[in-house]
């Protein structure tokens, strides 16, 4: 698991920022229901981000996410993973994740990313990013190589799909942690060297796995560089 069920993003509120949201259930292409939460800005951008969130699926870390994305003038769209074994309603702290990740597929993933670029682009996004975290970093970087026309896949703390790497078709930001313990040195230069699209691989050194976290204080300076650095990739890619 990465973050604590009571962690929140690491990101200022922004008062008076308009928007509106919602608990959504989509239906992916292959007819499984999947819940999803949005929020969208009162003035769009034309600019979407998908949120991927790490193996405990949907919960409140999440949705202020993508809050924090709306308050910013991009709509967002957070998934889950589990519709087709855990159903699609609230959770609990006391979820068992666990048997529910092992039976995800890459295939089922994408395609509750294209039920989400899908909604997004009926609520008039025309420029969509995905964003992850651990598990749904690297499937934000499979999701470049899934077909949806993306702008860019953020993955945060993610292992790379070195079998995708070469169908990546759009930009990729790595944004890892340096004293992860469980990606290490070697496999954040495996990124660097697999991707052939344009990408960046950010090392925040002495910070650990699940560092962008308002609880992780002693590093708030990577989470603070972090942020600046998904909004800045966002705009450089939008049209």
């Amino acid at each position: 698991m990465c973050f604590d069920s009571d962690s929140l993003p690491p990101i200022p509120v922004l008062s008076g920022g308009a928007l509106t949201h919602e608990d959504l259930v989509l239906e992916a292409r292959d007819g499984a229901r999947l819940a999803a939460f949005a929020a969208l800005p009162d003035e769009p951008s034309g600019v979407g981000v998908v949120i991927l969130p790490d193996v405990r699926g949907l919960y409140r870390f999440y949705e202020e996410l993508a809050l924090r994305f709306a308050e910013r003038g991009y709509a967002a769209v957070a998934i889950d993973y589990f519709g087709r074994t855990a159903g699609v309603e609230k959770r609990d702290d006391d979820f068992e994740y666990r048997p529910h990740v092992e039976q995800t597929t890459p295939e089922g993933v994408q395609s509750d990313v294209a039920a989400a670029v899908a909604w997004l682009r009926e609520h008039g996004t025309k420029d969509i990013f995905t964003v992850g975290f651990c598990f749904g970093g690297r499937n934000s970087w499979l999701a470049a190589a899934g077909g949806h026309g993306l702008r860019g896949s953020i993955g945060f703390y993610g292992r790379t799909p070195l079998d995708k790497a070469k169908q990546t078709e759009a930009p990729i930001p790595a944004l890892q942690a340096g004293a992860d313990q469980n990606i290490t040195t070697n496999d954040n230069a495996t990124i660097d060297e697999a991707l052939t699209v344009e990408h960046e691989v950010v090392t925040y050194e002495g910070a650990p796995h699940s560092f962008f976290d308002r609880k992780q204080e002693d590093y708030a300076d990577a989470s603070t560089d972090a942020w600046q650095r998904v909004l800045d990739f966002i705009e450089q890619n939008r049209s």
